[in-house]
């Protein structure tokens, strides 16, 4: 019988297939070739059946199935079809109130310097309104009488209020209507249906009775709570199953007979084969390279004798980067394409360089990718017209060999790969950037081979930094795993990058060129089951969960039987979604199938794991329970008896002759002659001394310089070095800083090396942290600084956080004693700070030998919820004190001699208590833990820098140091000539001049002169109002902040964040004023409110895009037992080429918003309509986006607190556009009826049942009305050009939207 394995991915279809002698037969076929085949894989199997079966089958005409024991599939229609946009038309059914829910999603925006804010565009056509609701019964704190609609029991067995029942009248009347449409597919989302899925359910069989081809309800699809992620998931299913549905059908119509006598089994996002009626679109995103972590799992894990390994799949455009350590790793919640899937699927993370990725050379940097030249043109050796890329410079450095590619390029795809085209690609590129380096930095001149071997290690670092964070994000030691390199491009790269890595061992695995089709044929049959639970994790619930894991496994059995497995071929993995009360952390735990296991210990030895802390005094409550059905057939075992034999070398034979030489680029010793080996024609303990390279049938293998390559008993290649030590050093002596001079390709080196501290240091703050502010919404950022207090490198994660701890640093080195041991806390604006809730920790490192001064510094700041004050959260509407917003730190010695001082910073927490209204800190155990885990933080950045010193010598380090911080004063001198140039054109005057007002009448105005030939301007606020009585005043830090996230959006690409960025700037901000208030002012609106009016006043002088809402809207609301604060997003101003975007975070903000459903659960409030404003952005030729409005209902007696702003002057419109609306902030009082208007900043009681309306401002419009525009961006119209994925990619997007 033959069996076949095919991965269909975007470019080539992969064909694993054993026959019946039980040869194992591999093919690459591209995935379209419309002349040829309508459709690779069964094309594939054609071939094979004609080529081994003794019959011919001849093209066009019915496969026969009678030969065929399975197939196995992994497919990337559904990717496709998501990033392609080209799903199935369907409608969403959405609870009334909400119809813009997913539109808006959490209200932050992806790229926090994209000023037209480029976003994926919804998947659905329709948005239908459902009269329906239902709410969470909570009777210990609601005092709503009467009680809102009646009592009724959810899954979990807690209980809720139908508060409007499901109106079947009118949802049969839009649904008639959609039809009429020609819409036959809906995804329907109801609120907590999670747990009350009966709307859901009556909807469902509504829309199946009237003749909906697709219904998709989000229950169903994914069974957790969270609103919005639930249901982007349904609106998956109802876009992509219909496409894949499609796709089956045509596969299935050229067989005999169709798949009914056909084992067909598709691959999941999860790592498990599912048959073709349960295949659907939620569950197929990761279909493709789920296959091929499947398949370095159940090989290289063993070979590399049961240690950890990375897997490294580079291709085309991007690289696919995971990790396996004895079981697959999930996620349940990751985003593609703008979309979050809710759902089972392997941690892969995917990041932007590949073969592919584009080279460019920017203000002196080398730059790889994000950008790729795709299948289409390709790069410039492809022969199409394409640009420089990765694969070019390879190619020019002897790494890929023409004569063995076969001659499919070129405009009639019959030509071999263009070497000569490539280098002289490289050559001109090498010219500029040699016409660079000697007239900015007087370095020698490049050669092409330099040049080029530099953009491959850029391109290399650029992987290792994600391949770090995968590991040390959850505590890992990179340097212990092996390295498992599949996909076309990965083995150019592999050796480097393992040796960066500090990894000593690369394994190249015999089918690696089509890992993931083999990956299928390894792969289990799985079915999973999970529903909600609201049960605390204590001895006297365990018989009920007992219970439940039994219901679920004997679902998962019924489904595995169905497709004819026997019970004994079935095991079960049962799993509990476990956190601690309080917290958003949870942690999928699994457990044994024993009844009395215990996961409270699984559970708190995964926390400590990573997060570096248990909390012992919370309880541990259970959101989900899960099983995993798995099936394993003979078939399965069989074929993968030959890979997993054992990986060991074996006994020594003769050594290999190469079947040719060729000469190969390597730094340090140039050209070399080296053998070429095909690793079809090596034998089991043969080994090879590199350098040297081995062909595998679809990869090139770089065995560099130092390493040897050995076939295992599998037929793997095993690529080890001896040394466990890093990359060699670049400086074995020291060098003096003065001596060294720059070099570009180190330069980018350093770029990725600094930034890459920042990161880590921000991964270790984030596990160790305790309070929901920092280890949850990532409100943190952490940074690196030279010598002189200058920053070096800032992960850009809050923009109000941009630059601003430069100040903070400077302030300690002029006004405190810095000694060794020594960590300084401080907030005090004075002393650099933004508003106090800011605490920021300061570590100067000395080394011995160096002299008394720090040789750098590393610094943190992290958002405190509370540190005392005249109100909970420490963010007071009305304050007309610094003294009355909590605790003010200026140079405290947090840990001094190495000692941290917790009784000295618990009495300076508390002493806000003394003031007359006011309290100390409301939560110092989260306040202590969290400094701590800032102290710890520092400590890793310590650590990092100081082996990047060992590495290369102090003198380089702080060379480079200085080397990036001009780069970035480059870009910035680049921007500032052009729009010189362009205002001497335009006006003949290099001035630019703005002004605006704040709601209470203060003016901030400014002026910019450019020197136009300098390339520096002199950015002069003289004239803005005098400090104010209230709490806008904006601290000096605000405003350098502000200026460095204008300028950073203003360049057209990416560039360095640090001190560079002001090097050109003069800043002159008048003393007493509300940009430089005194010692005493109250600052917390400065820092959320009037930082906004600042970037708005800073774009409207450089005329870069229009006013967004200008304003974070904060709300707050609490009483003694309960506190909640968030900030609601608005419409963004629009620009000269692109349409506002509508209900999102802009500027100097990007905080996440609370799921409507966890709002709902944790806090004592209704949400009664979370939607856009429509009509309230300003019009014009481009217009702005809409503002929000948010209507919350309270269920008992709080404090509501609100500082917001733009609620009397509106968001100016630019050249002849409309300004936005004005926001507005209202109450109805449920006792009386009386509406009122709250104004934009106050504080007052509510009772049971009153509401709070709040309607953001719009954003301003670009351009005169009569002179309409298409936008360039906006809300939507263009996808990136890359979509990232993965853990790590979503750990990014948190940290700009915290």
């Amino acid at each position: 019988m033959f069996s076949f394995a095919i991965d269909r991915g975007g470019t080539f279809t992969d064909v694993w297939c054993k026959i019946p002698s039980g040869k194992v037969i591999v093919r690459k076929l591209l995935s379209e070739d419309p002349e040829n085949y309508d459709d690779a894989p069964r094309e594939a199997i054609r071939r094979i059946l004609s080529e081994f079966s003794g019959t011919d089958v001849p093209k066009g005409s019915p496969i026969p199935t009678e030969q065929i024991q399975w197939i196995r599939m992994g497919t990337t229609v559904a990717t496709n079809a998501l990033l392609e946009r080209k799903g199935e038309r369907f409608a969403l059914l959405v609870t009334k109130g909400f119809r813009d829910l997913l539109y808006i999603g959490n209200q932050s925006r992806p790229d926090i310097f994209d000023l037209s804010i480029s976003m994926p565009e919804m998947l659905y056509e329709r948005v239908i309104e459902v009269d329906e609701r239902v709410l969470l019964a909570q009777p210990s704190s609601c005092r709503l009488d009467p009680q809102p609609g009646p009592l009724a029991t959810g899954v979990t067995g807690e209980s809720v209020h139908v508060s409007q029942p499901l109106n079947m009248e009118s949802l049969r009347t839009e649904l008639t209507s959609l039809l009429a449409d020609g819409i036959r597919c809906v995804a329907v989302l109801f609120l907590h249906s999670y747990l009350y899925p009966e709307h859901e359910l009556a909807a469902g069989r509504l829309a199946e009775e009237l003749g909906f081809s697709q219904v998709s309800l989000s229950h169903r699809v994914m069974q957790m709570v969270r609103a919005v992620p639930r249901g982007h998931t349904a609106c998956a299913d109802a876009y992509l199953t219909p496409c894949i549905d499609k796709y089956i059908e045509g596969f299935a119509s050229g067989f005999a007979g169709g798949l009914k006598n056909l084992k067909v089994l598709f691959m999941q996002s999860d790592g498990g084969l599912a048959p073709v009626n349960q295949f659907n679109g939620s569950r197929a995103i990761l279909s493709g390279p789920a296959g091929g972590v499947v398949g370095y799992a159940l090989t290289t894990h063993r070979q590399a004798g049961g240690a950890p390994v990375i897997g490294f799949d580079m291709g085309g455009t991007s690289t696919d980067v995971s990790r396996f350590d004895g079981q697959l790793e999930h996620v349940f919640e990751t985003t593609t394409a703008g979309v979050a899937i809710q759902a089972p699927q392997l941690d892969i993370n995917t990041v932007a360089a590949g073969g592919g990725s584009r080279l460019f050379f920017r203000s002196g940097l080398f730059v790889v990718g994000p950008e790729s030249a795709g299948a289409h043109p390709g790069p410039v050796c492809y022969r199409k017209g394409g640009p420089l890329t990765v694969t070019d410079a390879n190619l020019v450095l002897g790494r890929l060999l023409p004569d063995q590619f076969p001659k499919i390029f070129g405009p009639t795809a019959d030509q071999a790969l263009d070497a000569e085209g490539a280098r002289q690609a490289m050559s001109a590129l090498t010219d500029e950037i040699n016409a660079f380096l000697s007239a900015e930095t007087g370095q020698a001149a490049m050669s092409v081979e330099e040049a080029a071997l530099g953009f491959v290690r850029v391109a290399n670092e650029s992987m290792c930094r994600p391949i770090r964070a995968l590991t040390q994000a959850k505590g890992h030691n990179t340097a212990k795993h092996a390295l498992a390199c599949f996909g076309g491009a990965g083995g150019q790269h592999a050796c480097a990058i393992a040796r960066s890595l500090g990894m000593t061992r690369v394994f190249v695995h015999k089918y690696s060129g089509i890992l993931s089709a083999f990956g299928l044929a390894l792969a289990d049959v799985v079915h999973e089951a999970q529903e909600p639970c609201a049960l605390e994790y204590r001895q006297d619930n365990l018989a009920s969960i007992e219970k439940r894991f039994q219901h679920l496994e004997g679902e998962c059995l019924a489904k595995l039987t169905q497709q004819g497995f026997d019970k004994s071929c079935v095991r079960y993995e049962r799993y509990l979604h476990l956190r601690y009360d309080g917290t958003d952390c949870a942690v999928m735990c699994r457990g044994s199938t024993e009844p009395n296991e215990d996961y409270l210990s699984v559970f708190v030895h995964r926390y400590r794991t990573e997060f570096g802390f248990t909390l012992d005094d919370r309880r541990v409550l259970i959101d989900d329970i899960r099983v995993r059905g798995v099936a394993s057939s003979g078939a399965d075992a069989e074929a993968a008896a030959d890979s997993l034999a054992g990986g060991e070398v074996a006994v020594e034979v003769q050594q290999p002759e190469p079947v040719a030489h060729s000469r190969v680029y390597f730094e340090g010793v140039g050209w070399q002659t080296v053998g070429i080996y095909r690793l079809d024609r090596l034998s089991p303990g043969q080994c090879i001394t590199g350098p040297a390279v081995v062909l595998e049938q679809n990869s090139t293998v770089l065995v560099e310089p130092d390493w040897t390559a050995s076939l295992t008993k599998t037929a793997d290649l095993l690529i080890s070095r001896k040394s466990a030590e890093a990359a060699a050093s670049v400086n074995e002596t020291a060098v003096a800083e003065s001596e060294v001079k720059v070099d570009s390709i180190q330069l980018s080196i350093f770029s990725h090396r600094f930034m890459s501290i920042a990161e880590q240091m921000g991964r270790v703050l984030q596990r160790t942290s305790i309070s929901t502010n920092i280890k949850e919404r990532l409100d943190f950022s952490c940074a690196l600084f030279g010598p002189d207090g200058g920053l070096v490198a800032n992960a850009p994660h809050i923009p109000v956080h941009l630059g601003a701890m430069q100040e903070t640093v400077r302030y300690q080195m002029a006004n405190c004693e810095l000694l060794p041991g020594d960590v300084i806390l401080a907030n005090h604006p004075r002393a650099g700070g933004s508003h106090l809730p800011d605490l920021t920790v300061i570590t100067p490192v000395f080394l011995p030998g160096s002299g008394q001064s720090p040789i750098f510094f590393v610094a943190n700041r992290g958002h405190h919820a509370d540190i005392g004050g005249r109100t909970p959260g420490s963010m007071p509407p009305d304050s007309h004190s610094i003294l009355e917003e909590g605790a003010v730190f200026r140079s405290f010695h947090l840990v001094r001699g190495g000692q941290f001082r917790e009784a000295e910073v618990t009495k300076e927490l508390m002493a806000p208590a003394q003031l007359p209204g006011c309290s100390g800190t409301r939560n110092l155990h989260d306040n202590l833990s969290d400094l701590r885990a800032q102290v710890a933080a520092n400590q890793k950045g310590v650590a990092l820098v100081t082996a990047l010193i060992e590495e290369y010598s102090l003198g380089v380090v702080q060379a480079y140091m200085k080397f990036i911080q001009a780069n970035a004063e480059t870009a910035v001198r680049d921007l500032l000539r052009r729009v010189g140039a362009s205002a001497l054109a335009r006006t003949g005057a290099s001035r630019l001049s703005f002004a605006d007002s704040l709601d209470d009448g203060s003016d901030i105005r400014l002026s910019v002169d450019i020197d136009a030939k300098a390339g520096s301007a002199v950015f002069d606020f003289a004239g803005t109002s005098l400090e104010s009585h209230g709490n806008l005043n904006a601290p000096r830090a605000v405003t350098m902040s502000a200026l460095i996230y204008c300028l950073r959006c203003m360049v057209p690409y990416s560039i360095p964040l640090n001190q560079g960025c002001l090097a050109p700037i003069q800043l002159r901000l008048p003393e007493g004023s509300l940009l430089s208030p005194s010692d005493i002012a109250a600052v917390v609106g400065g820092n959320v409110l009037t930082s906004q009016r600042i970037v708005d006043v800073i774009l409207g002088a450089f005329s870069a895009c229009a006013a967004s809402q200008g304003c974070m809207n904060n709300v707050t609301f609490g009483d003694d037992s309960v506190g909640y604060y968030e900030t609601v997003a608005g419409g963004s101003g629009a620009g000269p080429s692109w349409h506002g975007r509508s209900g999102v975070h802009t500027h100097m903000t990007n905080t996440r918003i609370t799921d409507v459903e966890i709002l709902e659960r944790r806090y004592p409030v209704i949400v009664d309509h979370f939607s856009l404003c429509p009509g309230t952005g300003g019009q014009g030729q481009f217009n702005g986006g809409d503002g929000i409005l948010r209507v919350l209902r309270f269920r008992k007696d709080l404090t509501l607190s609100v500082l917001t702003e733009r609620r009397v002057h509106a968001p100016y419109g630019l050249k002849g556009g409309q300004p936005g609306s004005r926001g507005s902030n209202s109450l109805e009082v449920a006792a009386t009826g009386r509406r009122m208007n709250l104004g934009a900043k106050t504080s007052v009681s509510v009772g049971p049942g009153d509401r709070f309306v709040l309607r953001t401002p719009g954003g301003g419009g670009f351009g005169p009305l009569a002179s309409k525009g298409t936008s360039d961006s906006g809300a939507g119209a263009h996808q990136p050009p890359l979509v990232l994925r993965g853990t790590l990619v979503d750990y990014e997007q948190m940290q700009f939207s915290a």
